[in-house]
Protein backbone atom coordinates (compact mmCIF):
# COMPACT_ATOMS: atom_id res chain seq x y z
CA UNK A 1 0.00 0.00 0.00
CA UNK A 2 1.43 3.38 -0.95
CA UNK A 3 0.89 6.05 1.69
CA UNK A 4 1.08 9.80 1.45
CA UNK A 5 4.75 10.94 1.32
CA UNK A 6 4.09 13.79 3.80
CA UNK A 7 2.55 11.40 6.31
CA UNK A 8 5.46 8.96 5.90
CA UNK A 9 8.01 11.75 6.36
CA UNK A 10 6.21 12.99 9.46
CA UNK A 11 6.01 9.48 10.89
CA UNK A 12 9.79 9.30 10.49
CA UNK A 13 10.10 12.52 12.50
CA UNK A 14 7.89 10.95 15.18
CA UNK A 15 9.97 7.76 15.15
CA UNK A 16 13.10 9.81 15.83
CA UNK A 17 11.36 11.44 18.81
CA UNK A 18 10.20 8.12 20.22
CA UNK A 19 13.65 6.58 19.83
CA UNK A 20 15.28 9.61 21.47
CA UNK A 21 12.82 9.45 24.37
CA UNK A 22 13.40 5.71 24.67
CA UNK A 23 17.17 6.18 24.86
CA UNK A 24 16.84 9.03 27.36
CA UNK A 25 14.60 6.92 29.60
CA UNK A 26 17.03 4.03 29.24
CA UNK A 27 20.04 6.00 30.48
CA UNK A 28 18.01 7.67 33.23
CA UNK A 29 16.71 4.28 34.36
CA UNK A 30 20.28 2.94 34.55
CA UNK A 31 21.33 6.03 36.54
CA UNK A 32 18.42 5.59 38.98
CA UNK A 33 19.35 1.93 39.38
CA UNK A 34 22.98 2.81 40.08
CA UNK A 35 21.91 5.32 42.71
CA UNK A 36 19.57 2.82 44.38
CA UNK A 37 16.29 4.57 43.49
CA UNK A 38 14.47 1.36 42.62
CA UNK A 39 11.02 2.94 42.27
CA UNK A 40 12.33 5.49 39.79
CA UNK A 41 14.22 2.77 37.93
CA UNK A 42 11.03 0.72 37.60
CA UNK A 43 9.01 3.71 36.37
CA UNK A 44 11.61 4.77 33.80
CA UNK A 45 12.20 1.24 32.61
CA UNK A 46 8.45 0.91 32.09
CA UNK A 47 8.40 4.16 30.08
CA UNK A 48 11.36 3.00 28.01
CA UNK A 49 9.27 -0.03 27.04
CA UNK A 50 6.29 2.21 26.16
CA UNK A 51 8.43 4.40 23.92
CA UNK A 52 9.83 1.30 22.23
CA UNK A 53 6.29 0.06 21.56
CA UNK A 54 5.27 3.46 20.17
CA UNK A 55 8.28 3.44 17.84
CA UNK A 56 7.50 -0.14 16.82
CA UNK A 57 3.93 0.78 15.85
CA UNK A 58 5.16 3.72 13.80
CA UNK A 59 7.87 1.66 12.11
CA UNK A 60 5.32 -0.98 11.13
CA UNK A 61 3.02 1.72 9.76
CA UNK A 62 5.81 3.35 7.70
CA UNK A 63 6.69 -0.04 6.24
CA UNK A 64 3.06 -0.77 5.43
CA UNK A 65 2.74 2.61 3.72
CA UNK A 66 5.73 1.77 1.52
CA UNK A 67 8.29 3.96 3.26
CA UNK A 68 11.65 3.36 4.89
CA UNK A 69 11.79 4.01 8.64
CA UNK A 70 14.30 6.52 9.91
CA UNK A 71 16.07 4.86 12.80
CA UNK A 72 18.14 7.87 13.93
CA UNK A 73 17.01 8.98 17.40
CA UNK A 74 16.41 12.62 18.26
CA UNK A 75 19.08 14.18 20.49
CA UNK A 76 19.05 13.22 24.17
CA UNK A 77 18.99 15.59 27.11
CA UNK A 78 20.46 13.53 29.94
CA UNK A 79 20.13 15.02 33.40
CA UNK A 80 22.76 14.97 36.12
CA UNK A 81 20.47 14.58 39.15
CA UNK A 82 16.97 13.29 39.82
CA UNK A 83 15.17 16.61 39.43
CA UNK A 84 16.93 17.62 36.21
CA UNK A 85 16.36 14.13 34.80
CA UNK A 86 12.63 14.41 35.47
CA UNK A 87 12.49 17.93 34.06
CA UNK A 88 14.30 16.79 30.91
CA UNK A 89 12.00 13.79 30.55
CA UNK A 90 8.96 16.02 30.96
CA UNK A 91 10.24 18.35 28.23
CA UNK A 92 10.74 15.31 25.98
CA UNK A 93 7.14 14.25 26.66
CA UNK A 94 5.85 17.75 25.89
CA UNK A 95 7.77 17.73 22.62
CA UNK A 96 6.40 14.29 21.70
CA UNK A 97 2.90 15.47 22.63
CA UNK A 98 3.13 18.54 20.43
CA UNK A 99 4.55 16.55 17.52
CA UNK A 100 1.79 13.94 17.85
CA UNK A 101 -0.85 16.67 17.69
CA UNK A 102 0.70 18.04 14.51
CA UNK A 103 0.88 14.53 13.07
CA UNK A 104 -2.78 13.89 13.87
CA UNK A 105 -3.78 17.07 12.00
CA UNK A 106 -1.58 16.09 9.04
CA UNK A 107 -3.15 12.63 8.90
CA UNK A 108 -6.63 14.18 8.91
CA UNK A 109 -5.62 16.54 6.11
CA UNK A 110 -4.53 13.55 4.00
CA UNK A 111 -7.47 11.34 5.08
CA UNK A 112 -5.19 8.73 6.69
CA UNK A 113 -7.51 7.88 9.56
CA UNK A 114 -5.79 4.64 10.50
CA UNK A 115 -2.51 6.43 11.18
CA UNK A 116 -4.40 9.25 12.90
CA UNK A 117 -6.10 6.79 15.26
CA UNK A 118 -2.75 5.19 16.12
CA UNK A 119 -1.32 8.63 16.93
CA UNK A 120 -4.37 9.56 19.01
CA UNK A 121 -3.83 6.46 21.17
CA UNK A 122 -0.15 7.35 21.57
CA UNK A 123 -1.08 10.93 22.48
CA UNK A 124 -3.44 9.65 25.16
CA UNK A 125 -0.66 7.46 26.58
CA UNK A 126 1.82 10.36 26.44
CA UNK A 127 -0.46 12.83 28.21
CA UNK A 128 -2.21 10.56 30.69
CA UNK A 129 0.62 8.25 31.61
CA UNK A 130 4.14 9.57 31.62
CA UNK A 131 3.77 13.36 31.35
CA UNK A 132 1.17 13.36 34.11
CA UNK A 133 3.31 11.05 36.26
CA UNK A 134 6.35 13.31 35.82
CA UNK A 135 4.30 16.38 36.71
CA UNK A 136 3.15 14.59 39.88
CA UNK A 137 6.71 13.66 40.83
CA UNK A 138 7.99 17.20 40.34
CA UNK A 139 5.08 18.52 42.42
CA UNK A 140 5.96 16.04 45.19
CA UNK A 141 9.57 17.24 45.13
CA UNK A 142 8.33 20.81 45.47
CA UNK A 143 5.91 19.97 48.29
CA UNK A 144 7.97 17.57 50.41
CA UNK A 145 11.49 18.63 49.49
CA UNK A 146 14.02 16.73 47.42
CA UNK A 147 15.57 14.75 50.27
CA UNK A 148 12.23 13.42 51.54
CA UNK A 149 11.18 12.59 47.98
CA UNK A 150 14.42 10.71 47.29
CA UNK A 151 14.08 8.75 50.50
CA UNK A 152 10.63 7.61 49.37
CA UNK A 153 12.12 6.27 46.12
CA UNK A 154 14.54 3.80 47.72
Amino acid sequence: MQGNPEVIAYLNKLIAGELGARDQYFIHARMYDEWGYTKLFDANHHEMEHETEHATQMIKRVLMLGGTPNMVPAPLNVGSDVKSMMENDLQAEYSVRDNLKTGIALCEQHHDYVTRNMLIEQLKDTEEDHAHWLEQQLRQIEQMGLQNYLQSQL
